[in-house]
């Protein structure tokens, strides 16, 4: 491991000022920052760590709406988001426990991993990435494979979930990571159903457009039968290939549509 000065503010202000630092980053979960660190990937002279501020933790409902701190835990969400099902069943099958025990929301989103759970639950209930300076829509927020519009020294402090009339996230595991192979998240709304799918694509967590005109105007598996998810943009490597991805996506949404 790599000498590093280690901070830890109690305030999102305190947070920003350490991240100025040069070679500072950002230390949330560590799920995946510890890891790569370890290997070397990652060298960070400065670790601002966000676990100690209370502001970003937990989980409160208002109206029709769930908001979750993004320095919560997957195991916070899992037993706490009750308000929104779906939601907390997709933290409760994160990892193992000791990631859940770990890993946060926040952390999960600002890593973008392509296989990583969250994405899909954000983007399809259409929620708002809530940072230090501004509030970002979904559909804004995730921009390709690790990639996101969070600018330098911009903090997710939280997320706001609008509750949906309906939703389920369903999955088809990794072995040995639990990560998505390709994961789907149906959210129906009163104006319409969203469908976001994650592990599948090379562009990263992406809607299912088709999917969702064929739900809105029927919401059932049946809906959706006649339609193709092409595979030009879909990951192909040892665990599955581009087609075995794109037919995954239109199996899973199906399942998803029954469980909701």
């Amino acid at each position: 491991m790599i000498d590093f000065e280690f901070v830890k503010p109690l305030t999102v202000a305190d947070a920003v000022k350490a991240l100025a630092a040069e070679g500072a980053q950002a230390l949330s979960g560590g799920q995946t920052l510890t890891p790569t660190m370890k290997q070397r990937l990652a060298t960070p002279s400065v670790l601002v760590s966000l676990n100690g501020i209370a502001a970003m933790r937990g989980v409160s409902v208002s109206g029709g709406t769930v908001t979750v701190g993004a320095a919560t835990t997957h195991a916070t969400v899992a037993r706490e988001a009750t308000a929104y099902p779906a939601l907390a069943a997709l933290a409760g099958g994160i990892g193992d426990m000791a990631v859940r025990n770990r890993g946060t929301m926040g952390g999960s989103l600002a890593n973008n991993d392509p296989a990583a759970c969250y994405p899909s639950a954000v983007l399809g209930s259409g929620a708002t990435v809530v940072t230090n300076t501004r509030s970002i829509a979904a559909d804004d927020f995730f921009q390709g494979m690790f990639t996101t519009a969070l600018e330098e020294g911009e903090i997710i402090t939280a997320v706001s979930f609008p509750v949906p009339l309906k939703a389920a996230y369903v999955k088809f595991n990794q072995p040995a990571s639990r990560f998505a192979l390709t994961g789907v998240f149906v959210a129906k709304f009163a104006d319409g159903v969203r469908v976001a799918v994650t592990g599948a694509s090379n562009n990263g967590v992406f809607r299912w457009s088709e999917a969702e005109a064929a739900l809105s105007a029927s919401f059932s598996a049946a809906a959706i039968a006649g339609l193709v998810v092409p595979s030009d943009d879909m990951i192909a490597d040892m665990h599955g290939t581009a087609a075995y991805r794109a037919n995954l996506v239109k199996v899973l949404t199906g399942r998803a549509v029954t469980a909701a």
